[in-house]
């Protein structure tokens, strides 16, 4: 469960001396604080917060949806502490329409694989071999019991990425480059073997236990849609901020927990592995000292998203989907829509343009 945040126990302690003084208040009746706020499962309520409330800037609000407009986007939202703070349509595109998140459903594989350990149906330390059979590559034998789940989850599996299709997961297109663990690259085809590891793993198919277990528990609506290769996710932005509210609760949906394993969540939130320290289990990392981008060999050096909290973490897909969570203010947003300036598959100068927009608003 995410810890109590200092607000809210400057409210819980504002209440309490100020009780006395309040004779309309029945004795042991206490007006409840304002803390984390959960939509319901069913319905469209969801409750709101206004700028005002929370003293940010609304002189520049519509320089931000401006900016947003400019920039081929579709939708946006702004949740502070689960509350709806911002949500605003562009264009044709409404709140009940869906829309790919493209590679920013990754972390949404990332926390089924987390559940399917959680509930002893896979060991992310296990070879892969061991859930999708030998001979899944063209590797040797010895070859694939080198590489683990947790390899896959952190794309450091050593399978050559310069094979024609960066996303073909035949056999032909699986080949040796080096050991795992030797270098980083941004190799979709690993990724998605995973949906084949957890179905083996739970013996169903990965879209009805991702269901099951995430999706229809915290009320998110949306499908899994297979396009050649790909797997993608699509839904409303209000259910992908729904999987950002559950990631602010380290996550638990209120007290329920969907993800109890806080050990593998903290994971998966913090850097994976030493050759991009900016990457976890397939969320992108702000706030470190270096960053590999996709498609790319070369290691930056910096910050991931400079004008960004350095907490932040992300689901980032191509065409500019973003999904961004910051625990140290509450915050989750959403946007969804066309490429702004890239169609690269993770972060993009638009992520910093975008933030320098954010921190005009909130700070």
């Amino acid at each position: 469960m995410k810890p109590i945040s200092l607000p809210f126990i400057f409210m819980s302690l504002f209440l309490i001396i100020g009780c006395s003084n309040n004779n309309d208040t029945p004795e042991n009746e206490w007006p409840e604080p304002l803390g984390m706020y959960f939509p319901p499962l069913n319905g469209n309520e969801w409750e709101s917060i206004s700028m005002s409330e929370l003293d940010w800037n609304e002189a520049v609000e519509q320089s931000l949806y401006d900016f947003l407009e400019e920039n081929n986007t579709d939708a946006f939202i702004i949740l502070k502490d689960g509350r709806m703070v911002v949500e605003k349509y562009f264009g044709d595109f409404d709140a009940t329409q869906n829309h790919s998140w493209n590679s920013a459903a990754k972390t949404l594989t990332s926390m089924t694989v987390g559940i399917a350990q959680q509930e002893g149906f896979l060991s992310i330390d296990d070879p892969s071999s061991d859930y999708m059979g030998v001979g899944w590559s063209l590797l040797t034998p010895q070859q694939e019991q080198n590489i683990t789940v947790k390899h896959h989850l952190t794309m450091t599996t050593g399978l050559d990425y310069t094979v024609e299709n960066n996303f073909c997961t035949d056999k032909e297109c699986l080949v040796y480059k080096g050991d795992p663990n030797t270098f980083w690259y941004y190799h979709n085809a690993t990724y998605s073997l995973l949906d084949d590891i957890v179905a083996a793993a739970t013996n169903q198919d990965f879209k009805t236990y991702f269901n099951s277990k995430v999706r229809d528990r915290i009320g998110m609506q949306g499908t899994w849609i297979k396009t050649g290769y790909l797997n993608l996710y699509f839904s409303t932005a209000r259910s992908m901020a729904r999987f950002g509210l559950l990631n602010l609760n380290e996550g638990y949906w209120e007290t329920t927990a969907i993800l109890e394993d806080q050990d593998y969540f903290t994971s998966a939130i913090n850097s994976s592995q030493v050759l991009n320290p900016s990457y976890g289990y397939l969320y992108w990392l702000n706030g470190k000292n270096g960053f590999r981008l996709p498609e790319s060999e070369e290691l930056y050096s910096g910050k991931l998203i400079p004008s960004a909290p350095d907490d932040l973490y992300a689901g980032l897909g191509a065409f500019d989907q973003k999904l961004y969570v910051v625990p140290s203010q509450g915050l989750v947003i959403v946007r969804m829509g066309d490429a702004a300036n890239s169609e690269e598959f993770g972060p993009t100068s638009f992520d910093n343009e975008l933030w320098g927009k954010i921190k005009e608003l909130i700070d």
